[in-house]
């Protein structure tokens, strides 16, 4: 038998999803210019500002200022203007080390300094080198902590992971994790950390649970010195990993210890950060986003009290559809069809009632508890502010949780098995596919010409794209194509595994001592 022959015998399509994966998020990292994801100043100076390089950042006339490069402040001058390409940025000069005073950053702790402290180190003298590099960075990592994740979980967990991740994340969260923005670290943090937590304490390989645990505490480290909120966020992950594999015994207890002490983390991360003091008595000028007009207007306009909370209360869906596309992406000018949204929102209602059919006491009681807090926190937040639904709170805010819900809604539980038909897979990864291509392309239509030049072909009149990369077409064809063959092989693989004999994640009491 030739080495050929034996090398194809042992390939498996799985071994090119890590692979596509890449493409697919960096399609989405080259899709946006420098600036593009909301309040990306406030985070690019912060960034800049947490070097040692004092020519890069120098105090203020007071301790909420700071002296930074103008390029930096500069670079969303498309921002707000949807109909405006990037092309502005041709006219800024990224070698001028002028350097100009901006409150805009994190001179008063409102976030965790983790983030822009690890991005800080791709900083250098070509700021749109070091931006993309921040990007690419955030995009390996991702892929690196998910496949890692994929290899160490048991296969009976392995859907909770591809499926929860895939209808969740096209296409608010295909954008964040290929950012600059430190919410791509607190979705994928979130994100991992509750099913890395759930594979510790279930797994009866000593080495794998070791492994388990280090992507554990990488996540929550990544959650919680990212945002405030998402602080909060991974200790509730931790809740229901520990609801799920919970056993009165003296191992569980043991084992219990690491998520203790990653609670605290968290608690300490949480209590540091000022946003989450905003969040709590309503959102302060620091936190304000532009309101989503249409539903902030009308008969709304003048509500308070139990009127507000009603509102609130009855309009939160709102932020939830936001993650599918209902809500624009960027800095809320980069609007995306509703054809995305119906396609997107279709996978995870379709996805998620079928992981409604795979249910115990334990899972019932954390998909009720996660979906408690989907509808009541943002309610809370906003009623607490004076603030309706479209304003300050962004889908963005929520989307940690809401992959949270999407990965527990297919969760196995006892011996039921989640399991898609063939028509229902095929349906899910067509309706997954199409929405990340249309939502790729208008997301660079949006800064390669503007939304007023129309046509599929974004090569033509391209206004605005990065040096040194195919062009906008390629780049475009390169990520969906990826994309699309992603889903495709992980849904041949998750429907291949349902086949399998069923077998329940061992008891942390089968470990050895």
């Amino acid at each position: 038998m030739s080495a050929r022959t034996r090398f194809l015998q042992r390939f498996r399509l799985i071994y090119l999803v890590p692979v596509l994966a890449l493409l697919a998020l960096s399609a989405w990292a080259f899709a946006s210019p420098m600036g593009a994801a909301p309040d990306d100043d406030y985070h690019l100076v912060s960034i800049w500002c947490a070097t040692d390089d004092s020519t890069l950042c120098q105090p203020g006339q007071s301790s909420k200022t700071r002296l930074v490069p103008a390029a930096v402040l500069q670079s969303p001058c498309y921002a707000f203007f949807s109909d405006e390409s990037a092309a502005c940025q041709q006219r800024i000069d990224y070698t001028d080390t002028t350097l100009v005073e901006t409150n805009r950053g994190n001179f008063v702790g409102a976030y965790p300094p983790l983030y822009y402290s690890v991005m800080s180190n791709f900083v250098g003298e070509d700021v749109l080198a070091s931006v993309m590099a921040m990007r690419l960075f955030n995009v390996i990592l991702f892929v690196a902590l998910t496949s890692a994740l994929y290899a160490l979980l048991p296969v009976s967990r392995r859907p909770a992971l591809v499926w929860g991740w895939l209808i969740t994340t096209v296409p608010l969260g295909l954008f964040l994790l290929s950012s600059n923005n430190p919410s791509g670290w607190a979705v994928a943090g979130v994100g991992t950390a509750w099913l890395a937590l759930l594979g510790y304490f279930e797994t009866p390989d000593r080495v794998k649970r070791i492994a388990l645990g280090a992507l554990f505490v990488l996540a929550v480290f990544m959650a919680a010195g990212s945002r405030g909120d998402s602080a909060l966020y991974v200790v509730g992950g931790i809740g229901v990993a520990a609801i799920i594999a919970f056993e009165n015994s003296r191992r569980f207890w043991t084992l219990a210890i690491l998520p203790l002490i990653m609670i605290g983390v968290s608690a300490a991360y949480f209590l540091s950060a000022r946003q989450t003091a905003s969040g709590i008595s309503g959102f302060s000028s620091q936190d304000a986003v532009p309101a989503s007009t249409e539903q902030a207007a009308g008969a709304a306009a003048n509500l308070a009290g139990f009127g507000l909370l009603a509102y609130n209360f009855l309009n939160v869906p709102s932020l939830w559809a936001g993650a599918f596309g209902g809500w624009a992406l960027g800095w809320l000018d980069t609007p995306i069809p509703e054809s995305v949204t119906f396609l997107a929102l279709s996978a995870f209602i379709g996805v998620g009632f079928v992981g409604l059919s795979v249910l115990n006491g334990r899972k019932i009681f954390a998909v009720a508890g996660v979906g408690f807090v989907l509808w009541v926190l943002p309610t809370y937040v906003l009623t607490q502010g004076g603030d309706k639904v479209g304003e300050q709170v962004q889908p963005r805010y929520i989307l940690p949780i809401m992959v949270l819900m999407g990965g527990l809604l297919v969760l196995q539980a006892g011996t039921k098995r989640f399991q898609l038909g063939r028509v229902q897979t095929i349906a899910v990864v067509i309706a997954l596919s199409a929405a990340n291509l249309v939502a790729l392309h208008m997301n660079m239509r949006r800064y390669v010409t503007g939304n007023d030049v129309p046509g599929w072909n974004l090569n033509a009149g391209a206004e605005w794209f990065w040096g040194g990369v195919p062009a906008p077409m390629a780049v475009w064809g390169i990520g969906s194509l990826a994309f699309a063959g992603m889903v495709a092989i992980l849904a041949r693989e998750m429907t291949r595994a349902s086949k399998l004999p069923v077998s329940m994640p061992q008891s942390p009491l089968a470990s050895v001592a």
